[in-house]
């Protein structure tokens, strides 16, 4: 990665030392930012490598599920949506094939088992949240709903998206723009508007190393599993993550489960906002409202994925991943390595945002390991100095 610029506030200094350390053994260059908010304060805002500037707009990927958690979590706060409302009630179609019991709380933790349909979805209709929402409707979940969980990497959007639309009459991405993004003046957006796109960096794929590419060649996942359907590889096409985060169609309309635009300075404010005073404002989200949203609902193994993790209300709870963070902390990490969240125990909001896929960094690029202690001790420090 070349040089690395931008500013850290006194007292963060060392993560800048890891960043730029993690900078210069980067030998397959893509580009990151770092952002960091302490008490509402921007601390940290780092970047560098391959045309990537503090401003460059790139493909956050899952992070739209973070903001998606966020809308929904305003909305059961006001008393406009309830968690464990079936979701026929608001949207009767969803009744069909053994869905009918499914509850918005069990949509919002990964547990109704439609994560896909039997002939995979289109590009087209991956970029489009409605057209998804229509086909899962009817179609059988893949699991007894509520007997376990799995991760609806590319549904879980549409799914309460539609839930939304149905109970308020308004999509999650226009809420977002009115009560989130415009008010606040983030920098992340689910839906691009097409002046921006001169900012937007291409997002650019894994060039994993021999061992990488030995690990990849002998496990890949088969097309008929549940990860195969949930992560659309049974389609004809593929999915194709990369194309996905580079389609000018997805940024337009910003699907949630992994349409969000943005920079890391951008996403960090986000979740400064959801948990903490900003600009002179009250946290988006009421103490008893966070604890919900991130006391764990799911926990155990994956039946999509195989691994071992939790979810919170579409959130996901990070302590278990870095446990220098609080269990009070929640967030989510996007496909290419990105990860992003809130601690209200501590008022810290962080963003770590990459151009170019990690290995096995759908969970958070490993880098996240190093940076994320390095954030936590430099702000007890500044804290205990204060």
């Amino acid at each position: 990665m070349s040089r690395v610029q931008g500013t850290v506030a006194p007292g963060f200094e060392s993560v800048r030392e890891v960043f730029a350390g993690i900078a210069a053994e980067e030998a397959r260059d893509g580009g990151a930012q770092l952002a960091v908010h302490l008490d509402g304060r921007l601390v940290v805002d780092l970047w560098g490598g391959d045309g990537v500037e503090g401003d460059s707009l790139l493909a956050l990927y899952s992070s739209s599920k973070g903001a998606m958690a966020l809308v929904t979590a305003l909305l059961v706060q006001e008393g406009a949506l309830d968690l464990d409302r079936e979701v026929a009630f608001w949207w009767p179609e969803f009744a069909a094939a053994g869905k009918e019991s499914v509850t918005l709380r069990q949509l919002l933790a990964h547990r109704s088992g439609a994560i896909g349909v039997e002939d995979g979805f289109t590009a087209e209709e991956l970029a489009d949240d409605r057209r998804i929402a229509a086909r899962l409707a009817g179609h059988r979940p893949y699991w007894k709903p509520d007997s376990g969980h799995g991760y609806h990497g590319l549904t879980v959007g549409a799914l309460v998206g539609e839930v939304v639309r149905r109970a308020v009459g308004r999509s999650v991405q226009e809420l977002f723009e009115e009560r989130v993004r415009a008010p606040y003046g983030l920098d992340y957006y689910l839906g691009l508007p097409e002046e921006l796109e001169p900012r937007f960096r291409p997002a650019l794929p894994l060039v994993p190393s021999p061992a990488e590419a030995a690990v990849l060649a002998a496990g890949p996942a088969g097309p008929a599993g549940l990860m195969g359907i949930a992560f659309n590889q049974h389609a004809e096409p593929p999915f194709d993550a990369v194309a996905y985060g580079n389609s000018r169609t997805v940024r337009a309309l910003g699907p949630l489960s992994g349409g969000g635009v943005g920079t890391a300075r951008g996403l960090s404010r986000m979740y400064a906002a959801l948990a903490g005073e900003l600009d002179g404002r009250p946290p988006l989200l009421a103490p008893a409202t966070l604890a919900e949203v991130a006391r764990i609902h799911s926990r155990g193994t994956d039946l999509v994925t195989g691994s071992e993790n939790a979810f919170g209300l579409g959130f996901v709870p990070l302590a278990t991943r870095y446990p220098s963070l609080s269990p009070a902390a929640i967030g989510h990490s996007g496909a290419p390595g990105s990860q992003a969240f809130a601690d209200p125990a501590t008022g810290l909001a962080y963003s770590y945002a990459r151009r170019r896929f990690a290995f096995a960094g759908g969970p958070g690029a490993p880098e996240n390991d190093r940076l994320v202690p390095a954030v936590v001790e430099a702000a007890a420090r500044v804290r205990a100095g204060a």
